[in-house]
């Protein structure tokens, strides 16, 4: 049985300086995304558009909820699998392509390393990124190719 989850957020522009978009250099791209109960996110554009690199931008936050999701749901499932992960990181990267249309990603990587406790079972370990990959929501929702390159790690 399908469930309907919601989720709302704000995404508010504070780059007035003070004549509003009267020209492409006339504001700032910044803007401040918001939930209920959450911490807010300073956003602004990529650099590269004229925006704040300090800032989160829409890029960086498509390739870390791809990233996140897929952590998510492999320690949901190793969990499951009585695999215990000491550690995890992702250094994920996703590629955008620029062109007379506009723009559009065109791959997303993943690559987890996760570290697990001795005596586990590595290729099992491996073989649930699989399916926390087929698994991830955000992924299942892109249309474009979401790669995972995982490295699995046994403590000594």
């Amino acid at each position: 049985m399908p469930h309907d989850h919601r989720y709302a957020t704000r995404t508010e522009w504070t780059g007035n300086l003070g004549e509003g978009s009267a020209s492409y250099r006339a504001y700032s791209r910044e803007h401040v995304i918001s939930a209920p109960g959450k911490p807010d996110l300073p956003g602004s554009s990529d650099a590269a558009f004229r925006g704040d690199a300090s800032r989160w931008n829409p890029e960086d936050l498509l390739v870390a909820s791809l990233s996140s999701c897929h952590m998510l749901w492999y320690l949901h499932l190793c969990a499951e699998a009585k695999i215990v992960v000491l550690a995890y990181r992702d250094d994920a990267q996703g590629t955008m392509v620029e062109d007379a249309g506009g723009g559009r990603f065109t791959e997303a990587v993943l690559r987890p390393v996760a570290t697990l406790a001795a005596g586990a079972d590595a290729a099992r370990a491996t073989a649930l990124h699989e399916e926390a990959h087929r698994q991830c929501f955000i992924a299942n929702s892109v249309s474009f190719p979401v790669r995972v390159e995982p490295i699995v790690l046994v403590a000594d």
